[in-house]
This record gives C-alpha cells, sequence and structure tokens, in this order.
C-alpha cells in the first residue's frame, strides 16, 4: 500500500501539471484574447475551464462569486432593437468593463467570447459594428490562429528554458537488442568494407543519424520507429567500436505484438549504477530484489565496476558477460560513493523461449514463457500482509492447483480467469508446503513434489480491476509440474503466424510432474532444460519403437507422474512417454543462453545533459525541437490512417495529467519539457481542419475571403453538429482508454 508521503507527493505532482496545463490553456486563450483586441473585436468573456462560473473579475465590478454578466445586463440601457446577443447594446453610462475574466469549475480547456461568434451557435451573430462578423475576414484569421500561434511561442520559450538549464535524456546508444527483432537481424549495408561478418545492431552502438538526421536522444529513435510508414527501412548510420568506419544499416520496424506500435526491437543504454528511488518504501523494493538475487548487502546508488576481473561500466555489458558465463557463478565488484568495493557473486539464470499465447481479452496477447511448450504452473510470488490476498488467505509459494474452472494454469491462463470473474467470486485451490514458517512468518515455497503439499481451498472475491491482490510467478525454480501446454504459440515477429509447440499432444493433463528426461531425474525448469539440451546434443537419434526421425531431430523419453489420484501407498500413476522433436525446436533449445537474474530494471539509465552553449544557442534548439515535435505529430496522425498508430496510443485528459505526475517527478525540468510537448500536441490539434477546431474556423474563413459572403447558416449548423459529435466520440474513447490503462484492465 502506498504511504502518505508517496500519495501527497503524487497530489503534489497532479498539482504542477494540473496548474501547468492550466498555463498553457491560458497562453492559448490570451492569444485569442489579444488578436481580437487588436481587431477591435467586442470581447464578452475570458474563461479558463468550462461549465458555471466558480469566480469572475469585471472592471468597474470587481471580483464575484459566479458569473457577473446578470449584473452586467442589468446595467446595460434599454436597446430600440431586441439585442441578438449578449452585450449587443450600447455601452452603459458608468465604465463597465464589456470582458468578464472567469475560472470556471471544469479545468480543462477554455475560451474567448466574441460578440456575434459563438462556436455552438452559428446563427448568434451581431450587427454591432465592433462585433465578430463586422470585422474583416483577413483580421478573423488572425483572431482565430492567434491562440496556435501562441501555443508555438510558449513550446519554443519552453524548450528554449529547458535547454538552457540542460535536460538530462538517455543519449543515442543502443543498449540491448531483443533476439529475433529487426535490429537484431539488419544487415549492415557496407559490412564488406567495414570487415563486419555479424549481422544485426550490437550494444554500444552510438547512433550517428536516422534518415540523415542526427539524433539528440534515444527516445530520437523510438519515435522514428513509431512513426515510419509500415514496410519501409529507416536508414540508420552507427558508430562501432573497433570499427574503423560507421556502419549503415536499413532497417524495417515491425509492428510489436504487445505495444502495437512499430518498433525496432532495441532497449537504450543502461549504467551500472543501481537506482537509488527517493522513498523508503520503493528503496526497500530495491533492496529486497538484490538479496533475491544474491547481491546481499549490495545497496541502491552503488555501482558495478566490473564482473568476473572485467571493468564493467553498464548494464548490458553485465548481460554479456553473464550471456558469455556458460552458466558459472559470476563475481561482481561494487563501489559506494566513497569508493569502497563490495564484492558478490550471481548465479546466472537459464533462458527459456518466449512466445505469445491468447490473452485476457479477445484479440489479445500475453507473453509466455516455455521449454518447447512445456509451461510451468502459475503462483504466488510474493504477498504481503497488507495485500488483499493476504487477508483472503493466499501466501507467498503457494502454486495454484485451480483458479475457477482450470486446473493447473500457466500464468496467462490463470491471469485471464481471474480477469473473467473480476466483480465477483473465484474458487481456487493451491497447494501449500505444511513446513514450519520462514522467519518472515511466510511459509516456505513448495517442494518438488507434490505429494508433500497441503491441499488448501479458498472462495475469493475478485476486484473490479479483475485483481485480487498478490504478486504472480511461477514455479520453474523450484518444480517440473507443467501447465497443459497451449496448442498453438506466436512468434515474437510481425504477422507471424501461429505455431504448434513440440510438447502439445505430449503433455495430455494438466499438473502433469515430469521426473526424467532419458533416464536423467529433474527437480526445475533448470534442471529439464539442461537435461533436454543434453538428450538433444547428438540429434539425430532413433527411438526403439519409432521409424528413425527426419535428421537433425531427436526423441527424448519422458517419465511423467500423472495428476491421478495416488493409490493405498500413496504414489501416483507414473508413464513414460517418447517424445519427437522437430528439427527447427532442437535448433531453438541450442540458441538459448543465460541471463542475468539482475533485472535491467535495477539499473540506472544512462543518461546526457542536453545543453545550449547559450542563450542564442538555446533560443535555436528550442526552435527546432518545437519544428521537431509538430512535424512528430501531423506525421502520428497521418500514420492513424496507416493503422502503424492506433487510437488506443493517444492520450487524454486523464492519460495526460497521470504521464504528467509521473515525468514531474522526474524534476522541473522535465516538466518544462513536458508542458512544451502539450503546448505544440495543443497547437497541431487546434489547427487540425476539424469543425469547431480553430483550423475548422480557419477554413470557413478562407471561404469567406475568397467567396465574399460567409458560409450559409445551415451549412455551419450542420458542421457543428457534427463536429460535436465528433470531437465528443473521441474524447470519450480516449477517455475511456487511458482510465482503462490506468487501472491496468
Amino acid at each position: 500500500m502506498p504511504s502518505a508521503t508517496s500519495i501527497l507527493g503524487t497530489l503534489f505532482d497532479l498539482l504542477l501539471v494540473v496548474l501547468g496545463f492550466g498555463a498553457i490553456i491560458f497562453l492559448h486563450e490570451l492569444g485569442h484574447f489579444l488578436a481580437a483586441r487588436w481587431a477591435g473585436i467586442r470581447v464578452l468573456a475570458f474563461a479558463i475551464g468550462f461549465g458555471p462560473a466558480a469566480v469572475s473579475w469585471r472592471r468597474g465590478l470587481g471580483f464575484r462569486k459566479g458569473s457577473s454578466e446578470r449584473e452586467y445586463l442589468d446595467s446595460l440601457p434599454a436597446h430600440p432593437r431586441s439585442p441578438r446577443g449578449p452585450g449587443d447594446r450600447p455601452a452603459p453610462a458608468r465604465a463597465l468593463g464589456h470582458t468578464e475574466y472567469r475560472l470556471n469549475w471544469l479545468p480543462f480547456g477554455g475560451y474567448v467570447k466574441m460578440l456575434g461568434q459563438d462556436d455552438l451557435d452559428p446563427a448568434a451573430v451581431s450587427d454591432a459594428p465592433d462585433s465578430y462578423q463586422q470585422c474583416p475576414p483577413w483580421k478573423r484569421m488572425v483572431v482565430i490562429s492567434a491562440g496556435v500561434v501562441a501555443n508555438v511561442i510558449t513550446a519554443a520559450i519552453l524548450f528554449a528554458v529547458v535547454f538552457l538549464v540542460g535536460l538530462r535524456t538517455e543519449p543515442p546508444i543502443i543498449g540491448e537488442v531483443v533476439p529475433g527483432h529487426p535490429g537484431s537481424r539488419a544487415v549492415p549495408l557496407n559490412a564488406r568494407q567495414a570487415g563486419v561478418d555479424e549481422p544485426g545492431l550490437k550494444p554500444g552502438d552510438e547512433v550517428l543519424s536516422i534518415d540523415t538526421r542526427r539524433p539528440r536522444s534515444f527516445n530520437d529513435l523510438v519515435l522514428a520507429a513509431a512513426t515510419a510508414r509500415r514496410g519501409r527501412p529507416v536508414n540508420i548510420v552507427v558508430r562501432r567500436e573497433g570499427v574503423a568506419t560507421p556502419l549503415e544499416f536499413a532497417v524495417t520496424p515491425e509492428q510489436s505484438p504487445l505495444t502495437g506500435l512499430l518498433e525496432f526491437g532495441i532497449e537504450p543504454v543502461r549504467s551500472g549504477r543501481i537506482v537509488s528511488p527517493r522513498n523508503a518504501e520503493s528503496r526497500r523494493a530495491i533492496r529486497e530484489a538484490l538479496d533475491a538475487a544474491g547481491l546481499v548487502g549490495i545497496e541502491p546508488g552503488m555501482t558495478l565496476v566490473s564482473a568476473d576481473g572485467s571493468p564493467t561500466a553498464t548494464a548490458d555489458s553485465l548481460s554479456r558477460a553473464v550471456r558469455l558465463s556458460g552458466g558459472r557463478p559470476v563475481h561482481l565488484v561494487f563501489h559506494d560513493d566513497a569508493g569502497t568495493p563490495r564484492s558478490a557473486t550471481i548465479t546466472p539464470a537459464p533462458e527459456f523461449e518466449r512466445a505469445l499465447v491468447p490473452g485476457s481479452t479477445p484479440g489479445s496477447r500475453a507473453l509466455v514463457q516455455h521449454l518447447l511448450g512445456l509451461t510451468p504452473v502459475m503462483t504466488v510470488a510474493a504477498v504481503t500482509p497488507d495485500q488483499r490476498g493476504y487477508a483472503l488467505g493466499l501466501r507467498e509459494g503457494d502454486l495454484f492447483a485451480r483458479v475457477g474452472s482450470l486446473e493447473f494454469p500457466s500464468i496467462p491462463e490463470g491471469m485471464a480467469e481471474i480477469k473473467r470473474h473480476k466483480g465477483r467470486t473465484i474458487d481456487l485451490v493451491v497447494l501449500r508446503d505444511p513446513a514450519p514458517a520462514t522467519e518472515a512468518g511466510v511459509p516456505a515455497p513448495p517442494a518438488s513434489d507434490p505429494r508433500s503439499l497441503e491441499e488448501i481451498a479458498l472462495r475469493v472475491p475478485v476486484r473490479r480491476d479483475g485483481t485480487i491482490g498478490f504478486y504472480v510467478g511461477d514455479a520453474a525454480d523450484r518444480s517440473t509440474i507443467v501447465a497443459l501446454p497451449p496448442p498453438q504459440v506466436w512468434p515474437l515477429r510481425q504477422d507471424a503466424d501461429p505455431v504448434r509447440p513440440p510438447a502439445a499432444g505430449v503433455i495430455t493433463r494438466p499438473g502433469s510432474r515430469i521426473l526424467s528426461v532419458d533416464g536423467r531425474p529433474v527437480s526445475s525448469f533448470a534442471d529439464l532444460r539442461a537435461a533436454l539440451l543434453d538428450a538433444t546434443r547428438s540429434a539425430p537419434h532413433t527411438a526403439a519403437d519409432t521409424d528413425r526421425p527426419a535428421p537433425g531431430s531427436a526423441v527424448v523419453r519422458l517419465r511423467i507422474e500423472l495428476p491421478l489420484p495416488p493409490d493405498d501407498s500413496g504414489a501416483r500413476p507414473v508413464t513414460e512417454v517418447d517424445w519427437p522433436i522437430p528439427p527447427d525446436a532442437v535448433a531453438a533449445l541450442h540458441t538459448l543462453a543465460w541471463h542475468s537474474p539482475l533485472s535491467p530494471g535495477l539499473f540506472e539509465l544512462r543518461s546526457i545533459r542536453l545543453r545550449a552553449d547559450g542563450p542564442l544557442g538555446a533560443v535555436w534548439m528550442g526552435v527546432a525541437e518545437t519544428r521537431r515535435v509538430m512535424i512528430t505529430t501531423y506525421v502520428t496522425f497521418a500514420r492513424l490512417f496507416e493503422r502503424t498508430v492506433r487510437i488506443e496510443h493517444l492520450k487524454g485528459p486523464v492519460g495526460i495529467a497521470h504521464l504528467g505526475t509521473l515525468i514531474a517527478d522526474r524534476g522541473l525540468v522535465w516538466l518544462l519539457f513536458f508542458m512544451g510537448l502539450i503546448s505544440v500536441n495543443l497547437a497541431v490539434v487546434n489547427f487540425l481542419p476539424l469543425p469547431i477546431a480553430d483550423g475548422g474556423q480557419f477554413i470557413m474563413l478562407l471561404f469567406e475571403q475568397a467567396r465574399g459572403r460567409p458560409v450559409p447558416i445551415p451549412v455551419q449548423n450542420a458542421i457543428t453538429a457534427a463536429g460535436l459529435v465528433l470531437i465528443g466520440a473521441l474524447f470519450l474513447l480516449v477517455t475511456f482508454n487511458d482510465v482503462k490503462n490506468l487501472l491496468g484492465v
């Protein structure tokens, strides 16, 4: 549960974001207001927010709770003709200001109300000499576009301030390269001249240009992929240590099955410094993760300086050292801030295959780790006494024998079944070791032998967001009990066809326990992987009771304990199965390496400070960044029609506020940069040729300027109605997606 300090910090960050967003809206409307005053148009209201007025101020009346409009209208002299709109009368005898400055209750947006101009009612025109309609069309174009211009200028100023102070961001250097993704497969166009044999981008490659443009940060690489045309290669030039010539690549980004965005399959480079959060709760979580990886005594904020005696400065170089270790323990040396060395040793964890299976919602995909389709059973990875799941009876290490209607589910299956019961109760059966509790007061993890486990039935309510209240994990490190293999999996490649994993049809009952592979006993998935590697190392070979397999394939004998009731002696039935493994599966098995038990997220991202040489340089960088963000935003909208960017990737007010609180936690400079991004996006969105938006109004004024008379009122009404429906539907859709993402539904 978040601490009171954490909640207060989040609320303060949210307040900063709301104030910043309100300031941007204010400057946008100020642009309209000043231009209207310049054009001689009477301004009736200058408002921040929508809905009823909370407070208002008018010259001659001062501050009022609510609106002063009725009091103002009552003070106006009668007009010989019926007024066509509020304020369409002569000025009052005493000097009252025409303009009401108001703060409305709904702090999303704002507006400037001019005499004779109402976006929601095009028929509310006025023939007063200082009305909107009496102003020449070209001046009205200036008024309509002034808000957008104000936002562009605001963004340029914000960016200039950011670059004058300096923005800490990730450098355009490649960290981890995901196997099988575009970045790992691309072949250098000048490989022969550069003397490079291996394909793919490599960790440590410094990106010099993307489509001839020099990147400032790693975010430029992410944006270049996300906004690329589908199927079009992006030209990337990198500098690689030890290679004299810059390497040129043409990398075609592919759509991520998880995010839906186009990507290269690369990660930013991470430093060797362990993250050091500000709040005590996060620091405790980091320390627990370090202890779990075997780094007892290593503290947040320490820096990795060597791995197995080789100097290392990044988490990525540590990953390479572990990958090449062959599974042997790796000796690490860390330094604290005073330079005092501390040693520790980590044991590399075996790598398993990764694929996608059906997720919790129709059409979605979930990531699963497996061995030729053999998938571990879902467990409770962690549950603390202050979590809801603990109060409902769950304990760390519980292995799920049943979740709803599913027996011994994998993580994706179990999570999907729980989500299907959101807002209702679900029946659970867990297997728990009845051994004495550990020092932390939590039962020990389950043993590999299910005969030693206690069966506990629970009936628990599922929250409306589809969760119970525990951290999910699997039993791969301490058991060979397997879930039912998925009938098909999707490789982590764009538009990949599903394939049938080799274990499908071999394991026919969920909860089966693999006892041995070719006579070699196994008690964990690490043992299982090692046994399968040894059994297939000399492939091909022939099973006694099968035909000779195709070259490159293998047949291994599994001894399996079935999840059936035990006999009088307490033993469960055991069967032996000859398992034919096809050549491509054997090859995939032998490409598996080792990975570090330290999550990359435990290490800080390497950062650089983007800083201008002086005020003039900051102005130039601010203008250049404004131009870049504007172009990127327009390209993003274009990609919406090409379906490489989807509507769920857009952010509404809720998503902007949530993202803003995360960015505000990085410091004031990042918050200013975020506000600059919002200001540019507000300018672009407002000037799109959409009804009601400034861009739609500008087009109608162009029509009036060219034709000599305004667009007919019925046409304006129809356009306004269509605009309201379109913008309202878009607002509801992005807000729904924002809330859904925020709740993790």
